[in-house]
């Protein structure tokens, strides 16, 4: 088959997939031979391509077989398929091998939430003339506010810079700079002389929560099974409330020891020792690694040989066989997708971009702004009101809470990618528009129905763990492009940090102005909003590849 001498030598995937694309082809002659590997399309030459691999296109599915030494040609009538949906091999996997590469990016949500937990108690332990064991103990409203905001604002500067550094880092070295963030900012904290040099190492401790909370789930999308991705990334938002928990409890222990409040943030730093170590140890993301050989950002076949050894480590020793083929797979899909070029800020804003960011923007938006933590503000003196003795006690309501949130999120975890993401969101959100109904009415018409505020209370709690808790970090993982996936998630853990703060900031001054009851009804229309927005916008990914996500959602 000759070629078009008209039309030039195409070498790479890329080209190929653009290529087929156009005209809609419904049929396509081609010609391959396994030692020189040249692929003939409709009288166009096509080199260095890949033998025994499958390349799925919108309208065509070519197969390039390894044809040994024979020289074959034959004509393919394809079906309109629909784009990379189920060509590619079943994904093999170990459990066990899958087990490191999500408990060491995790453990930075743990301590996130071990961060949320033991402040409560160090601020009670650090104002103590008796136990506090410094001279500054006098604090205004002004520097409790610095002290247990700080990690929040560090937070907001970390999503910054991981916009700029994530993808020049790569996921691993990014979790490797937050476990050293966090070892440095609870050192800083825990030895603290002065009253700054506490503020200072709460504000490093933020940066580190903000590039651990950014890179971990693309660490863990990117690594983990397809099969399993949604309960690993889920299962991130159980070591959160798992670090709450432990918080609450060690600072209920530490709270009446003299100097107490720096136990409570040192022992943050044995826990980063880890993670920095278990980051050091893991493999880079292989995804990214092939990201970074597509857009020639390094030596080509390096990269892809440091992928291979990736996915070696990160599968297991039974499927180091499989290994070459599935990065195979992953290159010639991410070449359809596009990924040549970085995505430019213009760009963001564009197409299947500007679709994964309000997607979610949207959801890390609703998760803060339907009431969370808010509600919580109002469980002890609910429980109190119901007869509940303990409930005197603000720190056993917490670790109350926090086992149901436990309980809840490990439904969550055993459901996700069984039942998939949307119905977990829309099932869980409609719980949330009811639960809020029957706090509002509570406090509002129903004040003498304690036990109905303490059913609205337990059902915002549990729909709130099943849909927008972990099921908000998963989709922020899953959903954006892999060229768009760090600065994008980047943007989507500053929404939701900045809204965190916004939702903190303005509650106690419109709780004095609305009172409760309207506050709570606010809240329960912008759940019904969060419901109507997640039923129209927010795609199904349950079983999807991150590349079939891309292609098919978005």
């Amino acid at each position: 088959m000759a070629s078009d001498p008209e039309q030039p030598p195409v070498s790479s995937f890329s080209q190929v997939m653009k290529l087929l694309k156009v005209g809609n082809l419904v049929s396509v002659n081609y010609e391959c031979l396994a030692f020189s590997t040249t692929l003939q399309i409709k009288g166009v030459s096509v080199s260095n391509m890949t033998p025994a691999h499958v390349i799925s296109y919108n309208r065509a599915v070519v197969h390039v077989s390894d044809l040994g030494e024979r020289k074959s040609s034959a004509e393919v009538t394809t079906e309109r398929e629909p784009l990379l949906n189920g060509f590619h091999a079943s994904e093999n996997y170990s459990i066990s091998a899958a087990i490191l590469p999500f408990l060491f990016p995790a453990f930075g949500g743990l301590l996130f939430g071990y961060d949320i937990g033991a402040t409560s108690s160090a601020t009670v332990s650090i104002q103590s003339p008796s136990q506090s064991g410094i001279t500054w103990y006098n604090l205004d409203s002004v520097q409790i506010g610095l002290l247990t905001s700080g990690s929040l604002y560090g937070a907001l500067i970390g999503s910054v810079l991981a916009f700029n550094i994530a993808d020049f880092l790569g996921r691993r070295r990014e979790l490797i700079v937050a476990a050293l963030l966090y070892l440095v900012g609870a050192l800083i904290t825990a030895l603290a002389p002065t009253f700054l040099v506490l503020v200072a190492g709460r504000l490093v401790f933020g940066i580190g929560i903000g590039l651990a909370m950014h890179a971990a789930p693309m660490y863990i999308a990117e690594t983990a099974p397809t099969p399993i991705r949604g309960q690993l990334i889920s299962l991130k938002e159980f070591f959160i409330v798992i670090g709450i928990v432990a918080g609450y409890g060690l600072g209920s222990l530490w709270v009446d020891t003299v100097a107490g409040w720096r136990y409570m943030y040192g022992i943050s730093s044995p826990i980063a020792v880890i993670m920095g170590f278990g980051m050091w140890w893991l493999p880079a993301s292989p995804r990214w690694l092939l990201l970074r050989a597509i857009q020639r950002k390094g030596d080509v076949q390096n990269l892809k040989d440091t992928a291979i050894l990736s996915l070696c480590q990160l599968q297991g020793r039974t499927f180091h066989d499989s290994a070459p083929q599935q990065v195979d797979d992953i290159m010639a899909e991410l070449s359809y997708i596009g990924v040549e070029n970085e995505v430019t800020f213009v760009e963001m804003f564009r197409g299947k971009c500007k679709k994964a960011l309000v997607i979610s923007a949207g959801l890390v938006l609703f998760q803060q702004i339907t009431g969370q933590p808010s509600v919580l503000y109002y469980a002890a003196s609910i429980l109190q009101s119901a007869g509940f003795s303990l409930a005197s006690d603000a720190t056993r309501v917490s670790i109350l809470l926090g086992v149901f949130k436990l309980i809840m999120t490990g439904v969550a975890v055993v459901v996700v990618d069984r039942l998939g993401r949307r119905p977990l969101l829309l099932g869980g959100v409609s719980g949330i528009v009811v639960s809020l109904f029957l706090l509002g009415s509570y406090y509002i018409f129903l004040d003498n129905a304690a036990v109905l505020a303490v059913v609205g209370l337990l059902l915002y709690v549990g729909c709130y763990q099943i849909s927008f808790g972990p099921m908000g970090w998963l989709m922020i993982a899953e959903i954006f492009p892999l060229r768009l996936r760090g600065r994008g998630l980047s943007i989507a853990v500053l929404v939701n940090f900045a809204a965190n703060a916004l939702v903190t900031f303005a509650f106690s001054p419109l709780k004095d102005l609305l009172g409760a009851g309207i506050l709570l009804y606010i809240f329960c229309a912008i759940a019904v909003a969060s419901l109507v927005f997640i039923y129209f916008i927010v795609p199904e990914t349950k079983g999807l590849t991150l590349e079939e996500i891309e292609a098919k959602c978005l």
